[in-house]
């Protein structure tokens, strides 16, 4: 034994092993050298700081200003993205690098640009404004002349006017507002009207609230506007519908301009005199020329200042970024009693205290600060974070584990095995070399785009993808090699490494499917032999093959989890959870699983046609009685009745001692207590009373022994559970490769069958549609799900813990990643 453990330590370390080991470190920074130092440790990201203001509000703290102006900075920079965006340009891919800034600079420099901004929108706004009116104006003089056109009985005295007053100087629009006019009356006679312009969309209603307002005494004319004219607030291109009233008396005017304002209808006051129509008409549209021009250039002028905006707006949200940052972790420290230092703490990995010591000293000497940082580790009561160095190939399946629980700092860490075992079992589940080959064509896309694709906003379920392009990548060719295996490639068979073992009997066996097959060469080298398929004995030879696969892999799989636990206890210095709890679980795992798969084994090599179902039925029913045709080897039965014993004997062994052994240790250790005082040394008087030296736990027997017998009772059960929860590799593998079989023959071969190109055609494509969405998504997902399961609670519950929290540094590169 001891023998095994000096080889054990002897042998090289795994960085995904065990995490990082972490210490707790204080720094004193002089206030002139503060915010330099804490941007340095930004860049190395490799400290993670104990928020020691914790019991005051955000607004209690000491750099709230700076937090607010940051804020407010982050603001205008959304102010001008979301400007850039609705003007339609695009933010500069490789900006301007400008020296460094200082953040009062800055400050000035985006409030002007804001004002400038603010300024351009809102002279821009007032001129779209009166663009539209002055459009609407035009669209009503054009289309309400048409209604009052019929009541002018004299049109010889109109044109006459006309020929007059169009060479005359005539000063009506100038000296008074075309929206303010004075609504006349069309006639004498009394008759009035009001003309003015409405959404297309309000126009029905509006016709019957004038209808009942008026109670029908009016005429309702309207007209489709011949433009769409832009909505001010929204910028969308709105229809709308040109109106003319006809009414008689003041109090029905009242009324009609009431009903207006309320559906937000515009009214503009048409002359009845054609030659004003035409007069106002042309005047409007020279303003509508002038003012195009005058908006074309607001434009422009407003995107030329966007994009000098957009130049530097990546460097400066970068920035603010950082600063924001930067302040809120100096709001984590607190001042001293002097108010001239910062005292902050935080947990950082130990091979990065050089590192950090060297930020340190850069700090002090660009500040020129006389006074240095003070940087010492100290004691930690509570657990550190738990940090894993991966890379982009383990990240994918650290975050997988981690999905499930963080590992408790030090613990074992189930990526090591996760990276092959994961995409393993999932082939297993999807073993078909033609739809790995697929999955493979898939992840090569991605990894060969990495560099392009990781620079791009993905959509959530894209960035998962790419996030799994390696777990992706194995899984695919895990699954080629299970498909080879199965000897599947679209669920037909291929006689890739050679000929079958099996030959027809006589002439009679035509097609070697059916019957009469005999064998007559070595079994087929690689795989399954590419004669079964089809057979009669097809489906129970697989299932058969594949279940007993599927209890041999459960089971090496559980007890690798439980030798998981061993190397946990011996790290943690546990002799206890060595004796009575990975003993006895390994003892009783395999006397009865362990036992199991020997059985499957030994049937396998011996072509045995022993019933495995009746001997470990019985092995419990009637453990003495002779087993008969169902014996594999000498001496089975004795076997089988030490195994049996040996599987009675852990279950009390894993109940009863530990709690007992930990109670009496427990005793032993804090015995004569409270006679402490009599013997206390000054030493110990200066002791604090909550300090980590004063500080233990009650134990609670009761407490123990109830999660002692829980944790027992739930690996018993679980050890039958757990392994028939690997059958669902059988039952998958089993379902995948039955639905492609339907796909090919029911699909492709029947549309195959027809001589018409059309059919063919439309079977192909029903086929093709078939494997890719159903085959290739949703039984990926499947097993995917599936062999989650199988690694989170029947692989990692034998030793994984996952009640720690991960160490989140700060660091300038995770706050972008973020918020990008």
């Amino acid at each position: 034994m001891e023998r095994i453990e000096k080889f054990i330590d002897n042998l090289p370390s795994m960085d995904l092993m065990r995490s990082e080991k972490m210490t707790l470190v204080q720094l004193i920074i002089p206030v002139e050298s503060a915010h330099r130092a804490i941007s340095y440790l930004g860049e190395l990201g490799l400290l993670q700081f104990r928020d020691l203001n914790s019991e005051k509000s955000p607004f209690q703290r000491t750099f709230v200003n700076q937090v607010k102006r940051c804020g407010e900075m982050s603001r205008k920079l959304r102010f001008f993205k979301d400007q850039i965006s609705k003007a339609g340009l695009l933010s500069s891919v490789h900006p301007v690098v400008e020296p460094d800034l200082e953040l009062e600079e800055l400050e000035i420099q985006l409030a002007e640009h804001e004002h400038e901004l603010i300024e351009m929108n809102a002279n821009s706004e007032k001129l779209q404004q009166t663009y539209n009116e002055l459009l609407e104006f035009k669209l009503v003089l054009q289309k309400a002349c048409g209604f009052l056109l019929p009541s002018n009985n004299h049109a010889a005295a109109e044109e006459r006017e006309l020929r007059e007053n169009v060479f005359s100087n005539n000063d009506y629009v100038e000296t008074s507002s075309l929206l303010e006019q004075e609504m006349r009356p069309a006639d004498q006679s009394g008759l009035r009207f009001i003309s003015g312009i409405i959404c297309k969309s309000k126009a029905l209603r509006f016709e019957r609230m004038l209808f009942r307002a008026t109670r029908g005494n009016m005429l309702f004319n309207q007209a489709p506007a011949d433009e769409e004219i832009m909505d001010p607030l929204t910028g969308e291109m709105v229809e709308k519908t040109v109106f003319v009233v006809h009414f008689s008396g003041e109090q029905a005017r009242t009324k009609i301009l009431k009903i207006c304002e309320a559906f937000g209808a515009k009214c503009y006051p048409v002359p009845d005199d054609i030659s004003k129509q035409r007069q106002i008409t042309r005047e409007v549209s020279s303003h509508l020329s002038d003012l195009e021009t005058t908006l074309d250039t607001g434009i422009r002028h407003r995107n030329k200042a966007l994009t000098s905006i957009g130049y530097h707006l990546t460097q400066w949200m970068s920035m603010v970024r950082r600063e924001k940052a930067v302040y809120d972790t100096l709001n984590m420290l607190n001042f001293d009693v002097t108010k001239k230092c910062l005292v902050g703490e935080g947990w950082c990995p130990i091979f990065a205290k050089a590192q950090m010591q060297e930020a340190l000293q850069r700090a002090t000497f660009d500040s020129n600060s006389q006074l240095g940082i003070i940087f010492h580790v100290m004691d930690a009561v509570e657990s550190p974070p738990t940090y894993f160095r991966t890379n982009h190939f383990t990240n994918a399946y650290q975050e997988i584990v981690d999905a499930y629980g963080v590992a408790r700092y030090q613990e074992a860490n189930p990526a090591v095995y996760t990276v092959i075992t994961f995409p393993f079992l999932f082939a297993v589940m999807f073993g078909d070399w033609g739809h790995g080959i697929c999955l493979l064509l898939g992840a090569l896309v991605l990894i060969a785009r990495e560099s392009r694709l990781s620079t791009q906003k993905l959509g959530s379920f894209m960035e998962m993808l790419f996030g799994g392009r390696y777990v992706l990548l194995l899984m695919s060719l895990f699954s080629i090699y299970c498909g080879l295996i199965y000897n599947e490639f679209f669920s037909v068979p291929f006689h890739i490494f050679g000929d079958s073992a099996y030959k027809c009997r006589d002439a009679t066996c035509s097609d070697a499917q059916t019957a009469g097959l005999i064998k007559f060469r070595d079994p087929y080298p690689f795989g399954v032999d590419p004669s079964w398929r089809g057979s009669r004995s097809e489906l129970p030879f697989l299932n058969s093959l594949k279940m007993k696969m599927s209890i041999l892999l459960g089971v090496a799989q559980m007890n690798l989890g439980i030798i998981f636990s061993y190397f946990n206890a011996r790290f943690f210095c546990s002799s206890l959870d060595i004796r009575y709890q990975f003993v006895p679980q390994m003892i009783f795992l395999n006397s009865l699983f362990g036992y199991l798969s020997l059985l499957i084994i030994i049937k396998w090599c011996t072509g045995s046609q022993a019933d495995l179902y009746h001997v470990m039925i019985y092995m419990f029913l009637s453990p003495t009685d002779d087993l008969g045709d169902n014996e594999l080897f000498w001496g089975q039965r004795g076997l089988q009745i030490v195994l049996l014993l040996l599987a009675l004997i852990a279950v009390p062994w894993m109940l009863f001692p530990k709690p007992f052994i930990l109670k009496k240790l427990h005793s032993e250790r804090f015995q004569g207590r409270t006679y402490g005082l009599l013997g206390t040394s000054e030493f110990d008087l200066d002791v604090e009373p909550d300090s980590a030296r004063q500080h233990h736990e009650e134990f609670n027997f009761s407490e123990v022994f109830v999660h002692q017998m829980i944790h027992s009772i739930e690996f018993v059960l679980g050890a039958v559970s757990n392994t028939a929860s690997y059958l669902r590799l059988w039952a998958l593998s089993l379902a995948h490769s039955e639905l492609s079989t339907v796909f090919y023959e029911k699909v492709l071969l029947l549309a195959w069958g027809y001589d018409s190109f059309i059919i063919r055609l439309i079977g192909l494509a029903v086929f093709a549609f078939a494997t890719a969405f159903i085959l290739l998504m949703m039984e990926t997902l499947s097993a995917f799900l599936h062999a989650l399961r199988l690694h989170w609670v029947e692989f990692q519950n034998k030793f994984y813990h996952g009640d720690g929290y991960k160490f989140k540094p700060f660091s300038f590169a995770l706050i972008t990643d973020e918020d990008d």
